[in-house]
């Protein structure tokens, strides 16, 4: 046996700051079939770990950890594993299974799967000295990584390239970011080295002030238009009532994709000024292992460099309170 470690628990659902996490001491997991038990070098913190924390997305199971933008070094491996040796570096993500053979999986649609788990969701997460997974799911890093760069690219990453190709922007197109946190400062990175032309509209001086050092074409606050109609957008910020917003900066026939797992409610729809001209809303669920493969692939050709503020193991609960008050800009990571 392991032993014992340390982890972070969703105790229950409250608001950030009335304390939802606890830290607790476990038994270390040991790997089952095809599962690799990490040392949990740092883990991302993404605003997912928050609406888990408070409720907004209901854990699965009691005293869950979160945590999906694992970077760890493998210590021990099940049976039949064959992709991954001890001590090598693996990256682990939001999607850590599916049945494999439903209809979705069956047109590598595996994001749909109807019965899929979920790092830090269904399966214990990053948050803690030791996690696992199923390798068939892990990610090899690009050697030119820091462990520190490669935890955002895992989800924020990975996401915001979804979005990207979701938004359909063509080649010199315009594309507009609602929200300008982990996962948007990325994708406007990638778009950027694309050749696309990038409009941000975001709340916040932090915020805004990253968008120019990255090379935006515009940054505003969210109410403030357009300088040009888009041929995308994309929306992360978890605030339905920029949907008509987003829908009505389109230029006909674009898309407003929707990047969050969760979003407030959304206000009535106008069809002729939102919609008509074939405008097209549409959300982005989850991800496949071709999208991870191919972001982390882009990531480091094109030397897509993730803003991060770095804190303790330790200190989870006050980076997921910076997180929610928006007190830094890129993306946080703790470490071990």
């Amino acid at each position: 046996m392991m032993g014992e470690m340390q982890a972070w628990v969703v105790q229950r659902c409250a608001p950030i700051a009335d304390g939802p996490l606890r830290r607790v001491d476990r038994e270390a997991p040991e790997p089952g079939r095809h599962q690799l038990r990490l040392r949990v070098s740092c883990c991302g913190v993404c605003r997912t770990d928050l609406h888990l924390a408070e409720g907004d997305l209901p854990p699965k199971r009691g005293q869950v950890t979160p945590g999906h933008q694992v970077v760890g070094y493998v210590e021990a491996a099940g049976p039949d594993c064959t992709r991954f040796g001890v001590g090598d570096r693996i990256g682990v993500a939001w999607l850590a299974g599916t049945d494999g053979s439903c209809r979705y999986c069956r047109r590598g649609m595996e994001n749909l799967c109807r019965q899929p788990s979920f790092t830090g969701w269904d399966s214990d997460g990053g948050y803690a000295d030791y996690c696992l997974v199923d390798e068939r799911f892990g990610y090899r890093l690009p050697a030119g990584l820091t462990d520190s760069q490669a935890a955002p690219l895992l989800c924020s990453g990975i996401i915001g390239y979804r979005c990207l190709r979701a938004a359909a922007v063509p080649d010199g197109g315009s594309l507009g970011i609602y929200g300008f946190g982990g996962s948007a400062h990325l994708t406007a990175q990638l778009a950027l080295r694309l050749g696309i032309r990038v409009h941000v509209r975001t709340r916040g001086e932090r915020h805004q002030l990253l968008a120019r050092e990255l090379g935006a074409d515009s940054v505003a606050a969210p109410d403030r238009p357009m300088p040009e109609p888009l041929d995308g957008a994309i929306l992360f910020a978890p605030a339905g009532e920029l949907v008509p917003v987003g829908l009505r900066a389109l230029a006909p026939g674009g898309t407003l994709a929707v990047g969050g797992i969760w979003l407030s409610g959304i206000p009535p729809l106008d069809y002729q000024a939102e919609l008509f001209d074939e405008r097209k809303l549409r959300s982005v669920t989850a991800n496949t292992r071709q999208d991870g493969a191919e972001f982390l692939a882009l990531a480091d050709r094109f030397g897509i460099e993730a803003r991060t503020v770095d804190y303790p193991m330790s200190d989870a609960p006050r980076a997921l309170a910076d997180l929610a008050q928006g007190s830094f800009a890129g993306a946080a990571v703790l470490h071990n």
